[in-house]
C-alpha cells in the first residue's frame, strides 16, 4: 500500500512538467550573423561583415572601419586620472545584425517572444521589415513579441540595429566611467526566440529562505489575450500554474506546489507561490549544492508555457558589522571584475564568451587564492557567468554600471528592478550594488526599500551612503587607497603609509571601526601595473616615487607583490572589516588601473602578485607586525646585535578555534638563515590575535628578510614576510622567496 501511495505522489508532481520533446518551444539565435555599420539610421545597401552572437562590434570579420581607435598598444603610458567621455576619436556608427530563419508551421499557433539578454546600446528590432521596437535597456533583457509579422514555414529576416554609447539618451539608467576610454557597441549576450501559448511565463523569480525552510516563487505572467474592446469583455483569464522541484543533479523530484491565477489581458502580472522546502541541502562555497524549479502554466486546459531554472537554498544576511551565510557568520576574501573595461582590451577578442576561460578566472583561481567572493565591478556580466559561480561556490557582489550620475528616476527604477526579476534567481548574486563611489537619494531612499521588497533575500550595497545618508544603512564600501603620491601636498612627508605596519589607523579605518553597517572594503591597492611590468596610467609617479625612474618590469612587479601582500595583510587583520576584495583581477591593459596578470590574457598566466595573494588571503593565518624598511624611505636600520621586538598578528575566519605553530626565520643577503624559532599558536574565531616575538639581530649588517611561516593542521603553509635593514650600509641588497618557499 506504501508503495501504491509513493507512486500516485509522484504521478502528481510529474504532472507539473511538460514532455521534454514538446516544450519549451525555444529557437536559439546565438552563431555567425551578417554584419554591417553605418554613419545614419538607414540600414546598409549589404552586409559585407560577419560577427557571432553574443559578441560586441570588434569580432565582426573583416574588422571594422575604426578598429585600431577603439584597440591601441601604446608603447610607453601617459600619466592620466581621467577621461570625458564625450571626447571621442572615432566615427560613431549604427551596427547592424541580420540573421535569417526558418519558423516551423507548427508553432502557428503560438506566441513568439525575440529575447535579447544584453546590448549595448539603444537596441532597435526589426521582424520582416516590420519595426518591433526599441530599449535603451544596456544590462537587461530587452524582449518583443513577434506578432503578425511572423511567417511560419518559412524564412523570417531578423534585423536588429544598435546605436553607439555617445547616443544612449540621458534618461537611461547607464552610468559613466571616468577610467574607460571607448565604449563597445553590440549585442553581448544570448538571443533567441521563445514560443508560448495565450499566457507566457515573462519572468520567473525564485527566493529562498533557509530560516523559514521555503521557496519563494515570484512569477510575472504575460497575457497576450487582447484588451477588452467592448463593455463585458474579459479583462482578465484564469490560469493555473504548477511548479516541480527536483534536484539539478540527481533528477530527484523533493516537492511541488500549485495555485490558480488571474493574468490581465494584454498586460503582465505577478503571482506568488510560496513552498515549503522541509528537508534540503544548503548552498555554500564548499557545497554549492543547485535544484530545479520547473515551472509550467496552463491556460484553458491546455499547457501554455514552461520554465526551469536553478536556485540554491542559501541566507545571506547582515547582523550588525557582519554578513552571515546560512546563518553563520562569513568573512569576505576576494577581488573585482571590470568587464566592461576589458571589453576595450586589445587581446579581449572572443574570450569573454568563452566558457573554459571564464571558468579557469572566475573559479580556478577563486579555489587556489583562498577567495571565496567576487565584486562585478561598474557593469554586469553574461548570464552564463553567473552561472559558472551558482555551480562552483562563488559569491558574487552584483554591481550595475554606476559610477558618475547618469540617469532618469523612473528609467533607472524600471531598469533596477528588472535586473532583480531577471538576475535574482542565481544563489552566486548575494550583494546588490546600485552605486559605486557615489551618492543617490532617490536609489538609497526610495528605489532600494521599494526592491527590498521584492527581493528580501539579499543585501544591498549604495556607493559612499552611509546611515548618514539613508534610513537603511546595511553596509558601506569604504575604499581605504594608501600610498597615492598625486595626492600629496607640496612637501608633505611622502612616507605617509607606513607599508607593513598593520596598527596603522589613519581617517579611514577609524570611520570603518565606527560604522554600524557592514564594512566590505571592496577596493584597494593603488599600485597597478599594465601586463607588460610597466606602471598604469594612476601610478607612474608611485613607482617613480618607490623605485626611481626607468625601474624594470621584474623590478615593478616584484615591489607590487609585496605591496599588495602586505596592505592585504592590514586590512585583514581588523577585526571590524567584514571583508576584503583587492582591485583589480581582470581589466582594461592599457586603462588607468592593471589587473595581476602577465603577456597575452588568453594564457591567464599569473604575476607574483596574484601567486602571493593565496598567502594573504589564507583564511587562517599569522602576519607580522613591522613596517617594511626596503622600499619605504628614511627608515633608519636597526643597530646591529640589538633586540627586535614585535608582534605578530594572528586571524582566524572560521567559527572553530585553530591550532598551529609558526616558525620564524631571518634570511641573510645570501639565503642563509641566520635565525630560526617556533612557538604553538592558538587562535580565536573571527579575533586578532597578538602574540609578541622577541628575537636577537645578527652584527652583520646588511639587507634582511624576515619569514614567518604558519601552519595549522592539514593545511598549507602561510608566509608573510618582511625587508629589514640592519646596521650601516651604503646600499642593502635582499635575498627574495617564491610563495612556494617550504
Amino acid at each position: 500500500m506504501k508503495s501504491i501511495v509513493i507512486a500516485l505522489l509522484s504521478l502528481v508532481c510529474l504532472s507539473g512538467i511538460l514532455p521534454a520533446a514538446e516544450w519549451p518551444h525555444q529557437i536559439p539565435l546565438n552563431g555567425i550573423w551578417d554584419f554591417e555599420q553605418t554613419t545614419n539610421a538607414f540600414p546598409p545597401a549589404k552586409f559585407s561583415r560577419k560577427i557571432p552572437v553574443p559578441g560586441l562590434a570588434h569580432l565582426a570579420i573583416p574588422k571594422i572601419e575604426d578598429y585600431d581607435k577603439f584597440f591601441k598598444r601604446p608603447e610607453k603610458v601617459d600619466a592620466k586620472e581621467q577621461h570625458n567621455l564625450y571626447n571621442i576619436d572615432y566615427t560613431p556608427r549604427y551596427s547592424w545584425y541580420r540573421k535569417k530563419i526558418f519558423i516551423p508551421a507548427e508553432l502557428s499557433d503560438k506566441e513568439g517572444i525575440i529575447t535579447i539578454k544584453k546590448s549595448q546600446y539603444v537596441t532597435q528590432v526589426y521582424l520582416n521589415g516590420i519595426d518591433l521596437g526599441s530599449s535603451m535597456a544596456c544590462y537587461t533583457p530587452v524582449e518583443f513579441p513577434l506578432g503578425k509579422g511572423l511567417k511560419f514555414g518559412a524564412e523570417n529576416e531578423i534585423l536588429i540595429k544598435v546605436g553607439d554609447r555617445i547616443w544612449l539618451p540621458s534618461e537611461a539608467a547607464g552610468g559613466t566611467d571616468k577610467e574607460k576610454e571607448h565604449y563597445l557597441p553590440g549585442i553581448w549576450d544570448d538571443v533567441q526566440l521563445s514560443f508560448s501559448g495565450a499566457v507566457r511565463l515573462n519572468r520567473v523569480l525564485l527566493l529562498p529562505s533557509v530560516a523559514e525552510k521555503k521557496l519563494t516563487a515570484k512569477l510575472q505572467l504575460r497575457n497576450f489575450k487582447p484588451a477588452q474592446i467592448f463593455y463585458g469583455d474579459a479583462m482578465s483569464d484564469s490560469v493555473t500554474i504548477n511548479i516541480v522541484i527536483r534536484e539539478k543533479k540527481s533528477g530527484e523530484i523533493v516537492t511541488s506546489k500549485s495555485g490558480r491565477f488571474n493574468a490581465k489581458r494584454d498586460n503582465l502580472t505577478e503571482a506568488t507561490i510560496d513552498i515549503p522546502m522541509n528537508n534540503f541541502r544548503k548552498w555554500t562555497p564548499d557545497e554549492p549544492f543547485l535544484y530545479e524549479a520547473i515551472t509550467s502554466i496552463s491556460f484553458g486546459n491546455e499547457p501554455s508555457d514552461q520554465n526551469t531554472k536553478n536556485f540554491g537554498m542559501r541566507d545571506f544576511t547582515r547582523k550588525g558589522k557582519f554578513f552571515y551565510l546560512n546563518g553563520e557568520k562569513t568573512i569576505l576574501r576576494g577581488t573585482n571584475i571590470t568587464l566592461q573595461r576589458f571589453f576595450e582590451d586589445p587581446d579581449c577578442g572572443n574570450l569573454v564568451w568563452d566558457r573554459e576561460w571564464v571558468k579557469k578566472l572566475l573559479i580556478n583561481y577563486s579555489k587556489e587564492l583562498n577567495w571565496n567572493m567576487m565584486r562585478i565591478c561598474v557593469g554586469i556580466v553574461p548570464d552564463f557567468w553567473y552561472d559558472l559561480a551558482d555551480e562552483n561556490g562563488l559569491m558574487f557582489q552584483n554591481e550595475w554600471l554606476y559610477w558618475q550620475n547618469h540617469g532618469w528616476d523612473d528609467q533607472i527604477r524600471k531598469e533596477y528592478t528588472d535586473w532583480v526579476w531577471s538576475d535574482g534567481s542565481h544563489p552566486s548574486i548575494v550583494i546588490w550594488d546600485a552605486i559605486n563611489e557615489n551618492w543617490d537619494g532617490y536609489i538609497g531612499n526610495q528605489l532600494i526599500p521599494e526592491l527590498k521588497k521584492l527581493d528580501p533575500s539579499r543585501i544591498w550595497d549604495s556607493g559612499y551612503m552611509t546611515a548618514e545618508q539613508m534610513e537603511s544603512d546595511e553596509m558601506d564600501e569604504p575604499h581605504p587607497y594608501q600610498g597615492v603620491v598625486n595626492w600629496l601636498q607640496p612637501g608633505a612627508n611622502r612616507n605617509f603609509y607606513p607599508l607593513g605596519d598593520l596598527d596603522f589607523s589613519p581617517g579611514a579605518i577609524d570611520e570603518i571601526q565606527n560604522a554600524g553597517a557592514a564594512q566590505l572594503v571592496n577596493e584597494y591597492g593603488w599600485i597597478w601595473l599594465w601586463r607588460n611590468g610597466i606602471p598604469s596610467k594612476l601610478t607612474v609617479e608611485a613607482y617613480e616615487h618607490y623605485l626611481g625612474k626607468n625601474s624594470s618590469p621584474e623590478q615593478n612587479r616584484e615591489f607590487q607583490a609585496y605591496w599588495m601582500q602586505l596592505e592585504t595583510e592590514w586590512l585583514r587583520s581588523n577585526p571590524s572589516i567584514a571583508g576584503v576584495l583587492a582591485f583589480c583581477h581582470l581589466t582594461n591593459n592599457y586603462g588607468y588601473t592593471g589587473d595581476w596578470f602577465v603577456d597575452n590574457i588568453k594564457d591567464l598566466k599569473p604575476s607574483p602578485t596574484l601567486k602571493w595573494f593565496k598567502h594573504a588571503f589564507a583564511p587562517v593565518a599569522t602576519y607580522i607586525n613591522l613596517p617594511d624598511e626596503r622600499y619605504l624611505k628614511m627608515k633608519e636600520p636597526h643597530q646591529s646585535g640589538s633586540k627586535l621586538l614585535f608582534n605578530l598578528i594572528g586571524i582566524n575566519n572560521f567559527s572553530a578555534p585553530a591550532n598551529g605553530n609558526v616558525v620564524i626565520r631571518l634570511i641573510d643577503e645570501q639565503g642563509i638563515e641566520v635565525i630560526s624559532l617556533s612557538q604553538s599558536v592558538a587562535l580565536a574565531p573571527f579575533l586578532r590575535t597578538d602574540i609578541p616575538v622577541s628575537i636577537e639581530l645578527p652584527e652583520k649588517a646588511g639587507g634582511y628578510l624576515l619569514i614567518a611561516q604558519f601552519t595549522s593542521a592539514n593545511n598549507k603553509p602561510v608566509i608573510s614576510r618582511r625587508y629589514l635593514k640592519i646596521g650601516q650600509q651604503p646600499q642593502y641588497n635582499y635575498y627574495t622567496i617564491n610563495p612556494d618557499y617550504q
